[in-house]
């Protein structure tokens, strides 16, 4: 049954909610629900239908050949399943999704090396209140006064007041 080999890639659904923001989670809750009950009328479909019984049909019709007749069309009938031409999309999202994030990990390990470096450097430093502004240019020389460009810092020169 086509309803069967379709329903085997089973979805994990605890991982699923630990990833839905809280925001989303009606809608989540939603296709849980439907999804359930798509599940629970396929599993109580029977896997192959329930074979006609041409017997009793010839014996209870009494026009000669129409039985036959029918038979004849119902098994030379053949429903096509769909063809699956999403999964292989899916497959190579999900595997650019995985290089994207691993890529990102990466990036971020690199980042939080620098970030603790920084962070050592902020804790072996002397408080900020016990510092003198000699300190604070060592500190944080992004900071420091550019005593060319602002020689009268935090002052203005004379001619300006």
């Amino acid at each position: 049954m086509a309803g069967r080999r379709a329903a085997v890639k089973a979805v994990d659904w605890v991982a699923f909610a630990e990833r839905i923001p809280s925001n989303q989670k009606p809608m989540f809750n939603a296709l849980k629900t439907r999804s359930d009950t798509l599940a629970s009328k396929l599993s109580s479909l029977p896997v192959k239908p329930p074979t006609i019984d041409w017997a009793y049909y010839r014996t209870a019709i009494v026009k000669a050949g129409l039985v036959d007749e029918f038979e004849k069309k119902f098994n030379a009938l053949a429903i096509p399943e769909p063809k699956d031409t999403q999964t292989e999309k899916i497959n190579v999202q999900e595997q650019e999704a995985n290089k994207s994030a691993l890529t990102f990990i990466e990036e971020s390990k690199s980042r939080v090396t620098v970030y603790e470096k920084e962070l050592a450097k902020y804790k072996n430093m002397i408080p900020i209140e016990q510092m003198t502004f000699d300190d604070v240019g060592e500190a944080f020389p992004e900071a420091k006064l550019d005593k060319e460009k602002y020689p009268y810092w935090p002052h203005k020169p004379v001619g300006e007041l």
